[in-house]
C-alpha cells in the first residue's frame, strides 16, 4: 500500500535529517583525536549514557518486529526483557569495577588478559561481523516503514537511511553518536506512547471493545508452560524456558561481552556513572517493551473480524504497525510517528559502526599491523572503517527483504555470532585458562553446534536422526554450553597433570 506524506510530514523528516547532519558536524570540531571518536574523553554524563545504551536495545527491532511479534503471537517477548535485571546487577558488580579500573576501550582487551590473543581475535571477529547483521535487519524495518510514504522502492530507501546515519557517525564520532542518541530517544518514547494512548482509545471505545479478540486468542499469553525446548509448528506455542535461556544468555552477552554497549558506559567520568548509566538504561527499556507489546496486541484487537479490515498486500506482522501508521495517524502527527522509527533504527546503526571501527582499529590493525601507528592515522582508520562497515550493513539490509519475521532473523543471528562470545567471557571472568590448541578445540566445537543447531533443519527421512529440532533462537545459548563444557574438561585436565597454561 503506497500513501503519500503530507506537506507538514516531509518538511519534518527532511528537518530531522538536516539536524542529524549539523550535530555531525558540530561534534567534529570536537573529534580530533582516535580516543575522543571512540569514547569522547570519558566526558558523558550517565544519564545520556544510560539513554544512549537503551537505544541500543530498543532500536526499530523493538519498534516494528516487537509489536509485529505481539500481533503474531503473544507477549512472549516479554520474557526476553525481564531477563535483563540479573544481568544488570552482575554487570554492575563485577565487570564494570574490571572494566574501569582497566581503561578498557575495547571489551575484548580482557580477554586476551585472560584467556590469550586467541580469545580476543575470535570475539573481535565474530563482533564485527555480527554488527553487519545488526545493521542490516535494523535499516531493513526502519525503510519498510518509509516506503509506505516514499515514491521509491524498499531497496533505495535502505541506501538513503544508510548514507545518512554513515555521514554523521563518521564526522562527529562517539559524542555524536551518543548525543543523537539522546536527542532520537525523546522522540522515541513521545512517539510509541502516542500510538499507545491513540490505539486505547480506539479499542476499547464503543459498545463491545475491540480487546475481547485478543483476550479470546491468548494475546497476553507470556508462552507456553510445555517442559520442551523444541521448535513449535505454531508461534504461541513457543515456551516460556526458551525465551528465559534465550533471554539470560542475551542480556548477559549484551552487558559483559558487547561492544556497543560497554563502549558507552565506559565513555562517562567515574565507575559510579558507569552503574547509574546501565540501571537508567535498563528502568526505561523494560517499561518500553511492555508497550510494544501493547501495541501489537492492541493492533491484532483494532484489525479483528469485529474491528477494521486490513488492506490487501499486509501479509505478515512486521507490515501492520507501519500500515496503521499510515492510514490512522493523522497527517503532522504522522511525521513525528515515522520520524521516530528512523530514529530507533539510526541511533542504534550509529553505535554499530563506531564501535566496529573501534574493534578493527584496536583488536586488529593497531594491535598486528601497525602498532606503532599515529593520532593522526587513528582517526582517519576509524573513519574509513565506519564508511565501509556502513556500505557492509546497508548491502546485508537488501537481503532482508524476502524475511518472513524479521525478529526471528534477528534472534538467530544474535544466537549465531554472540554464541561463543558469552563463553568467553565467562571463562575469562572465572579465570579458567586454556593454551591455543585446548582454545580453538572449544571454540571450534561451539561452531559445530551452533552450525548444527542452525542448518540442520527439515533433513529427508533416512538423515531425520542427525536433525536439530530446538528452537532455532537457543541456538547461541547451546554453542555457549559446549564452549563451556569442553574448555571445562580441558581445564580440569592441565589442573590435574599441574600443565601451566
Amino acid at each position: 500500500m503506497q500513501t503519500s506524506l503530507g506537506a507538514i510530514d516531509t518538511a519534518i523528516l527532511i528537518l530531522y535529517g538536516c539536524v542529524l547532519i549539523a550535530m555531525g558536524v558540530y561534534y567534529k570540531r570536537k573529534c580530533r583525536t582516535a580516543e575522543q571518536f571512540m569514547v569522547a574523553d570519558h566526558s558523558i554524563p550517565a544519564w545520556a549514557a544510560g539513554l544512549a545504551v537503551m537505544s541500543a536495545y530498543t532500536s526499530s527491532i523493538s519498534y516494528i518486529a516487537t509489536p509485529g511479534k505481539a500481533f503474531d503471537s503473544n507477549w512472549n517477548p516479554m520474557i526476553f526483557a525481564l531477563c535483563i535485571f540479573p544481568a544488570a546487577w552482575l554487570a554492575c558488580k563485577y565487570a564494570v569495577p574490571y572494566y574501569r579500573k582497566a581503561r578498557l576501550i575495547s571489551v575484548y582487551s580482557f580477554l586476551e588478559d585472560r584467556l590469550g590473543s586467541w580469545g580476543r581475535i575470535y570475539a573481535a571477529f565474530a563482533f564485527v561481523l555480527y554488527m553487519i547483521g545488526r545493521v542490516a535487519v535494523i535499516l531493513y524495518l526502519a525503510s519498510l516503514l518509509l516506503e509506505t510514504f516514499v515514491p521509491w522502492n524498499i531497496a533505495t530507501v535502505i541506501i538513503i537511511i544508510g548514507l545518512v546515519t554513515i555521514v554523521y557517525t563518521l564526522l562527529g564520532g562517539m559524542e555524536a553518536v551518543i548525543w543523537t542518541d539522546v536527542m532520537q530517544s525523546v522522540i522515541m518514547i513521545a512517539g510509541i506512547l502516542f500510538c499507545a494512548v491513540s490505539l486505547s482509545i480506539q479499542v476499547f471505545s464503543g459498545p463491545e471493545p475491540l480487546i475481547q479478540a485478543a483476550i479470546d486468542n491468548n494475546k497476553f499469553s507470556f508462552g507456553s508452560l510445555k517442559l520442551t525446548l523444541a521448535s513449535q509448528e505454531h508461534l504461541l506455542d513457543r515456551t516460556i524456558w526458551v525465551m528465559l535461556i534465550y533471554g539470560i544468555t542475551e542480556a548477559f552477552r549484551s552487558l559483559l561481552a558487547d561492544q556497543n554497549y560497554v563502549q558507552k558506559y565506559c565513555s562517562v567520568p567515574t565507575e559510579r556513572d558507569a552503574k547509574r548509566s546501565i540501571w537508567i538504561a535498563m528502568l526505561i527499556y523494560i517499561p518500553l517493551t511492555a508497550v510494544f507489546l501493547y501495541i501489537g496486541t492492541m493492533l491484532y484487537a483494532f484489525y479483528s473480524p469485529a474491528g477494521k479490515a486490513l488492506g490487501e498486500g499486509i501479509t505478515k506482522g512486521d507490515q501492520i504497525f507501519p500500515y496503521y501508521i499510515a492510514t490512522e495517524v493523522p497527517a503532522g502527527l504522522k511525521g513525528l510517528i515515522i520520524a521516530a522509527i528512523i530514529a530507533a533504527a539510526m541511533s542504534t546503526v550509529d553505535s554499530a559502526l563506531n564501535c566496529s571501527a573501534t574493534v578493527l582499529l584496536l583488536d586488529f590493525y593497531k594491535r598486528y599491523f601497525k602498532p606503532d601507528i599515529g593520532e593522526e592515522s587513528s582517526l582517519a582508520f576509524l573513519r574509513i572503517t565506519t564508511v565501509i562497515w556502513g556500505v557492509l550493513g546497508t548491502g546485508a539490509a537488501l537481503l532482508m527483504i524476502q524475511a518472513r519475521s524479521i525478529l526471528d532473523v534477528w534472534w538467530q543471528i544474535s544466537g549465531i555470532f554472540g554464541g561463543a562470545l558469552l563463553g568467553l567471557f565467562i571463562l575469562a571472568f572465572l579465570r579458567v585458562r586454556l593454551n591455543l590448541p585446548q582454545g580453538l578445540i572449544s571454540i571450534a566445537v561451539s561452531i559445530v553446534v551452533i552450525s548444527w543447531g542452525t542448518f540442520a533443519r527439515d533433513l529427508p527421512d533416512s538423515w531425520r536422526w542427525a536433525q536439530c529440532n530446538l528452537d532455532g533462537i537457543i541456538v547461541g545459548a547451546v554453542g555457549t554450553a559446549a564452549l563451556m563444557v569442553v574448555a571445562g574438561v580441558f581445564a580440569m585436565m592441565n589442573r590435574k597433570q599441574g600443565i601451566r597454561t
